[in-house]
């Protein structure tokens, strides 16, 4: 399997729940953000996309195409989730795509709740997990503390100040009674190539992962059963704007588009791995985003009908 090259390798958290900013920035590419500032409708539009959040980055990316042909301007800006929100409110960003709630995200939302809107969710399938190989000899996580040694007694997890860190340090590994084994924990782009390594040589691997993620396109993975509910319920991927910007009739069009936008994991997780997997060394998303609307062209032209 072809290595990876992360572009946003500087950005420690992706697509994970955090209650906290991930990464420590640099711009997307693709369409990516300029510095001129809030768009203010009049066929501009600025969405602000999360460093890293890959699932963000790959609709937001879509989408800019999409409006681009339907005649818009369209900035991306990238920068962590606090700076999104603070922006949002001020008009700085009108729209983000990558809201998690009801849990994830509430912190920031009950601040900016003044001036934010929902457009409503796009994704309703997002989880946290614990992952291994599909080959792995246990199913559930009250099998993993007494199987650690088949796992060389490591969980490999992402960056610190994720919130799936938290989760997992704070009830998973005390519910499960894990704390003998090691809890290793770096960045996403750490994590993932652990698990291609793992992949590749047929190890048995325990990672920290969520959905929808494109790993689970790319890699023989499942997911442990967790009969505790000790990493949470189901999350839904809300679509954000600012709230003036959302009530001016000059933005009607686009915000009626976007609270219809739904779209599923499988869908999201085939552009994903076209654009983190396939192509993990693009410079420019356009071109990835052009081939995946080809092979989608009935979806995407639902998204604006």
């Amino acid at each position: 399997m072809k290595s990876r090259v992360w572009k946003s390798a500087a950005a420690l958290s992706v697509a994970a729940l955090a209650l906290t900013a991930c990464g420590n920035g640099g711009e997307g590419n693709g369409n990516g953000g300029t510095d001129d500032g809030a768009a203010g409708g009049n066929g501009e539009i600025t969405i602000g996309v999360f460093n890293g959040w890959e699932e963000g980055i790959a609709v937001s990316e879509l989408w800019a195409y999409v409006l681009e042909e339907e005649g818009y301007e369209v900035n991306l800006e990238y920068a962590d989730p606090a700076p999104v929100y603070s922006g949002l409110s001020t008009n700085d960003y009108n729209v983000t795509l990558d809201a998690w709630l009801p849990v994830t995200h509430a912190d920031y939302v009950d601040e900016y709740s003044d001036d934010i809107v929902d457009l409503g969710a796009w994704n309703e399938e997002s989880s946290l997990h614990l992952a291994v190989n599909e080959d792995a000899p246990i199913e559930s996580l009250d099998e993993l503390a007494e199987n650690a040694d088949e796992f060389n007694n490591e969980i490999v997890g992402i960056d610190p100040g994720a919130g799936l860190t938290q989760i997992t340090e704070n009830e998973v590994i005390p519910t499960y009674g894990l704390e003998d084994m090691e809890y290793t924990t770096s960045s996403t782009p750490a994590m993932l190539q652990e698990l291609e390594s793992a992949s590749d040589s047929g190890e048995n691997i325990v990672v920290t992962l969520w959905r929808p993620h494109w790993a689970y396109e790319a890699f023989p993975i499942r997911d442990l059963e967790d009969p505790e509910g000790a990493l949470g319920e189901a999350e839904f991927i809300h679509t954000y704007a600012n709230a003036e910007w959302a009530e001016d009739e000059a933005n009607a069009e686009v915000v009626g588009w976007l609270e219809n936008f739904t779209m599923e994991s499988e869908l999201l997780y085939s552009l994903e791995n076209l654009m983190f997997n396939e192509n993990p060394d693009a410079e420019d998303y356009r071109p990835i985003i052009e081939e995946w609307v080809a092979e989608n062209q009935e979806y995407v032209d639902g998204l604006t009908s």
